[in-house]
């Protein structure tokens, strides 16, 4: 099993137990808590970001009551998904260069007038999140227009007869019922987020190193693997990222109440 062979890895060198130093190794490693700065603060922005926009959307999706519309603004935030990874990246590689992009007067408001200047690594976990959302959030508004839809009649008119308005009832009533699905999109979210490795690592190529190629935890380990043959200390990264993600899906999944019964 993959899994158990990592574990056995990031304990051992040439087959033989070393304890805890592959991660000691790896923690003094220049490199390491740099890319930990990169991917924590682009899952913090991005966890925050979708779950606002993907909640907010499928409200108001769910508010449009002419079907048709309804139904054709579900499939238009659908569609993005439908790209692959690295093709969803080639696009936005056209729309980050100022001298082709369809969307050249905003960048150059911000003052990008080169792609070298838009993909500089302050910008980047901005631009992750865009990538992310642009492929991802289409579904998860998908998925949280159907949880709006579970619930009971009833409620929604006791609200209403209570004179709740919009925003009340979505405060009050939807988004406390949606709680299991919002800690169900956190969880998942959390663990493509630590993930991180085709953005930057087109990105990387693009730029020609203007973007590091040990950006983030997921390069850190593919550089340790296939550039310094060191699958001892690729599998400790890997081991760390899953004992991290693992704690922080724990936490949303008990603030959740995901498994918690009606």
């Amino acid at each position: 099993m993959p899994a158990i062979y990592a574990v056995v890895l990031a304990f051992t060198k040439n087959g033989a137990f070393v304890g805890i130093d592959n991660f000691v190794k790896v923690f003094a490693d220049y490199r390491f808590w740099p890319a930990v700065q990169h991917v924590a603060l682009f899952v913090a922005i991005w966890l925050v970001s979708l779950t606002l926009l993907v909640v907010l959307l499928a409200l108001l999706v769910h508010a449009i009551r002419v079907r048709w519309l309804s139904s054709a603004s579900r499939f238009l935030f659908y569609i993005p998904g439908a790209l692959a990874g690295a093709s969803s990246v080639m696009l936005w590689l056209f729309l980050l260069d100022p001298a082709v992009s369809p969307v050249a007067g905003i960048l150059q408001l911000f003052g990008f007038e080169t792609f070298v200047q838009t993909v500089s690594i302050d910008n980047l976990p901005v631009i992750f999140t865009l990538i992310a959302f642009w492929a991802g959030a289409g579904g998860w508004i998908i998925i949280m227009y159907g949880a709006l839809n579970n619930i009971p009649v009833e409620v929604m008119e006791a609200a209403r007869i209570d004179g709740a308005g919009p925003i009340g009832t979505a405060w009050h009533i939807q988004i406390p019922l949606m709680r299991k699905w919002i800690s169900y999109m956190a969880v998942m979210s959390l663990a493509a987020g630590t993930q991180l490795f085709v953005e930057p690592r087109v990105l990387s190529q693009a730029s020609k190193g203007v973007v590091p190629p040990d950006y983030s935890l997921n390069q850190l380990a593919y550089l340790f693997a296939f550039r310094q043959n060191d699958f001892n200390g690729s599998a400790a990264i890997s081991l760390l990222l899953l004992v991290v993600a693992a704690g922080l899906s724990a936490l949303f999944v008990f603030r959740g109440g995901l498994f918690e019964r009606e």
